[in-house]
């Protein structure tokens, strides 16, 4: 650990959140001084006088930006329009304040849901703009792909230090449960765990279980992010994942084995696969920052999988 952070004041937008969590506790074990979260019920990030005000009040050296609204593919079908406007002009407001504040450091997380539907596999960085994302997921990963343009062209115009992290899917302890919103680990951990718990026999999954995903355990791309502040500096978008590559077909049997379901699968073929694969190529993290993931996913699935059957009462309680 450099120091970097010692008597910094970090904002981590999101920070309550379920990445936000791991970020801010990777903070707290680099002696950060002085770690501020602002909350919705404070400041609505999307509104520009809030984002002044969070400006005013919390006087930061260094923006993590981790706030989203974000969901499964479910979701984005359901409020395209909102995904878009609000994660856009949560980004924009953002880099704008800080830039004429002139801080040290913004630190922009897009999303792989920016990458072309088509992408060649493994996705590179350069690939970004070869064509349009999946349709279902657009409007959210084109919002979030503006921030990469924003931050260039600040770059070039204001010398404003702003880089662009580009996650895969995450998942693990802590993670969105709710139907409505929840991505495919824990919508499929949630689905087996109940089936197990009411002795159904068979449980429904979305689309033909072609799709592949690439996943990175919470905490390692918390230490990505963390990595990337400390040491990267650089215009060119970075991507952050595992490097390994599953079927959403191979996932659900894994989890259905971890959790102990021993029914049926039904997909349903009607409801949308989504992007046919997603697969990062994680060099540029290596090279950069130093930057491998630790968490094997078998070791990633059981802690998430533990992690619910412990605390989903009260995660119900709070939906």
């Amino acid at each position: 650990m450099s120091g970097y952070f010692e008597n910094k004041r970090v904002v981590v937008t999101g920070g309550a959140g379920f990445l936000g969590g791991y970020v801010t506790e990777g903070l707290r074990q680099r002696q950060c001084g002085n770690i501020l979260v602002p909350k919705i019920e404070d400041y609505d990030l999307v509104r520009e006088c809030d984002v002044i005000r969070m400006y005013e009040d919390m006087r930061p050296d260094v923006v993590i930006h981790l706030a989203a609204v974000v969901g499964g593919i479910g979701a984005n079908r359901e409020h395209p329009g909102e995904f878009f406007y609000k994660n856009l002009m949560m980004g924009i407001g953002l880099i704008e304040q800080g830039r004429l504040r002139g801080i040290e450091k913004f630190v922009a997380i897009g999303t792989v849901c920016a990458y072309p539907k088509f992408t060649p596999v493994p996705f590179k960085e350069d690939d970004i703009w070869d064509g349009y994302p999946e349709e279902t997921n657009a409007p959210y990963g084109l919002a979030k792909k503006m921030l990469l343009v924003q931050s260039q062209a600040y770059r070039q115009e204001y010398g404003f230090n702003s880089i662009f992290l580009l996650p895969v899917n995450l998942y693990g302890p802590g993670d969105n449960f709710d139907p409505a919103s929840s991505h495919v680990i824990p919508a499929l951990i949630k689905k087996c765990v109940e089936a197990v718990e009411s002795g159904a026999d068979e449980i429904e999954c979305w689309g033909t279980g072609s799709a592949s995903r690439e996943f990175v355990y919470a905490a390692d791309a918390a230490e990505a992010i963390l990595l990337a502040t400390e040491l990267y500096d650089g215009p060119e978008p970075v991507n952050i994942g595992s490097g390994f590559e599953i079927t959403i077909k191979d996932l659900t049997e894994k989890i259905v084995s971890l959790t102990g379901f021993s029914g049926r699968i039904l997909w349903d073929s009607s409801k949308p696969d989504g992007q046919p694969r997603r697969c990062l190529d994680v060099s540029r993290a290596r090279e950069c920052f130093g930057f491998e993931a630790k968490t094997s996913f078998d070791d990633g699935l059981k802690a998430t999988i533990d992690w619910y059957q412990k605390n989903r009462h009260s995660q119900a309680c709070n939906l």
